[in-house]
């Protein structure tokens, strides 16, 4: 595990509502959750948004795993890095972060697949790719703005474990 420093008064609520205010603002739900960590992780918003862009809607809006839960994945990368293809153990130290971030997200949710936690049937053609209207009927009719929370709320708890395990 990498080292991560918090800054004082860190608080696992407020980046959920931080990542909550990104995503009503307009980015896609993976985004919002890796930019309210932008400054623990020491990267460039623009280049978060960026690396994050193709995840929204279960990726690219195939409904396929919630992009907030590839978010806990992204950051996981931050989190426990697996950058050289050999290093079997901090590949699986990466893999186990993701699996436990993943459980808690399904656990607290139900699933990690974004057409069932729409309440969505399979799909049977990929959606057309132009971005849902973000209008009041919009998050009226969607959980996403409480799961981009919910995700931002599980990496914040694990940084604090981890910061007073060390």
């Amino acid at each position: 595990m990498t080292e991560i420093l918090l800054p004082c008064g860190f608080n696992a609520e407020e980046r959920a509502q931080k990542a909550k205010r990104d995503f009503l603002d307009g980015y896609n739900c993976c985004q919002s959750v890796l930019l309210a960590f932008d400054d623990i992780f020491g990267a460039d918003r623009r280049l978060l948004a960026e690396i994050a862009s193709g995840f929204g809607g279960g990726m690219a809006r195939m409904r396929e795993v919630c992009g907030t839960v590839s978010a806990m994945a992204l950051a996981a990368g931050f989190i426990s890095p697996a950058a050289e293809p050999k290093n079997m153990a901090e590949r699986t130290a990466n893999y186990a972060l993701v699996q436990e971030l993943a459980g808690k997200f399904r656990q607290e949710n139900g699933s990690i697949i974004c057409r069932e936690l729409l309440g969505l049937a399979p799909l049977r053609h990929i959606e057309n790719p132009e971005p849902s209207a973000r209008t009041g009927e919009y998050y009226k009719k969607r959980p996403c703005a409480e799961l981009v929370a919910c995700s931002a709320r599980i990496i914040a708890r694990k940084l604090e474990e981890l910061a007073k395990n060390r």
